[in-house]
């Protein structure tokens, strides 16, 4: 690069800490080379454990090197955010995994690593480079382990000592070649079976493998439309992703808690399904655009309202399910029925 004279030492330590200066928890540095679980993540695709995620197969050939998303990059700098917060008391209808209780953290992370990158090309003209914050066929956790960050769990998260695996995961691609942190290399699960036993459905058999067709945070998040009759009676009242295989985790214990960028808000914690079921398009996009429940859209987060009232059974809710069972959505519809048929069988 023209006019760019640093000592990448030096240059590694200031990035450092502006990374951290953005609210970052941790930082490592990683080569770019071809991530270490492509392999698995073939392996994965061809089993069909990715479910209905179509994206995940179009996209498996560019996961294969970081190259695919800066032809120029030599370094991958990775970077953890904590959003886990002080724990409160949540009732079991409508709950919301942790990661979406606040701001929607793409955002958070574009805006700050954006920042981060910014900075670089200031202290270094002619920089090329590229922010990653869940947005670019990147295997994150596989550059995080081998950053140094932690190692990636039977759960399939990345886990780190200190934070615990409540964290996301960014990345900065630059075309500098910046001295790399040593990977982690140990197992700290140990024998530790927490997660798969934890596991409602099933979704984590084998160590690290993840079933996707099994996973409640699939069918609640990721899937459009109608779903088998057992993933809502699965459910135990969450509405949006679940936390199930990280609360049991022991290493989550004693993690630290988030210090605010990524906080709760309050009314996240868990939402009343029936104020779902009650808004409008309008209401809706206004209350949740700027978070990841967004991801789901109306019919999403009505048709998971449905699961949950029909999880409740209670006669009350037997009119409000009702508008909903001639539904133009079909997955609305679907859920709507099979709310209606848990409350008439509470009731016989």
């Amino acid at each position: 690069m023209e006019n760019c004279q640093f000592n990448a030492a030096q240059l590694k330590e200031e990035i450092r800490l502006q990374v951290l200066a953005q609210g970052f928890q941790a930082i490592g540095f990683a080569p770019a080379v071809p991530a270490d679980g492509f392999d698995r993540l073939n392996q994965w695709i061809d089993a069909g454990a990715h479910a209905g995620m179509a994206y995940m197969e179009q996209q498996a050939p560019a996961r294969r090197h970081p190259e695919s998303i800066l032809k120029s990059v030599k370094s991958v700098i990775m970077v953890s955010m904590l959003y886990r917060c002080h724990e409160v008391d949540s009732p079991l209808e409508g709950r919301v995994a942790r990661y979406a209780r606040g701001p929607d953290y793409h955002d958070v992370l574009w805006k700050r690593l954006g920042t981060v990158l910014a900075w670089m090309r200031c202290r270094c003209p002619g920089l090329e480079g590229r922010v990653v914050a869940d947005t670019a066929p990147l295997l994150e956790r596989d550059f995080a382990r081998r950053a140094g960050l932690g190692w990636i769990g039977k759960n399939t998260l990345l886990i780190n000592q200190r934070h615990g695996s409540f964290t996301v995961l960014g990345a900065i691609l630059v075309n500098l070649d910046l001295p790399p942190d040593p990977p982690f290399e140990a197992d700290r699960c140990g024998s530790c079976t927490a997660c798969l036993d934890a596991c409602p459905t099933g979704a984590l058999g084998p160590p690290r493998w993840l079933d996707a067709g099994k996973c409640i945070s699939y069918w609640n998040i990721e899937h459009r439309g109608a779903a088998p009759d057992w993933v809502p009676e699965s459910l135990n009242g969450w509405m949006f992703g679940c936390d199930i295989c990280q609360e049991v985790c022991p290493w989550n214990r004693k993690a630290q808690s988030s210090t605010g960028i990524l906080g709760a808000d309050p009314d996240l914690v868990a939402i009343d399904p029936r104020m779902l079921l009650c808004a409008d398009d309008d209401a809706l996009r206004t209350r949740f655009r700027k978070t990841a429940l967004w991801r789901a859209r109306p019919e999403g987060l009505r048709r998971n309202a449905l699961w949950v009232l029909g999880g409740l059974a209670k006669l009350e809710d037997r009119e409000l399910v009702g508008r909903f069972i001639k539904h133009a959505d079909a997955g609305v519809r679907s859920a709507a029925l099979w709310a209606m048929n848990q409350i008439t069988k509470s009731v016989e």
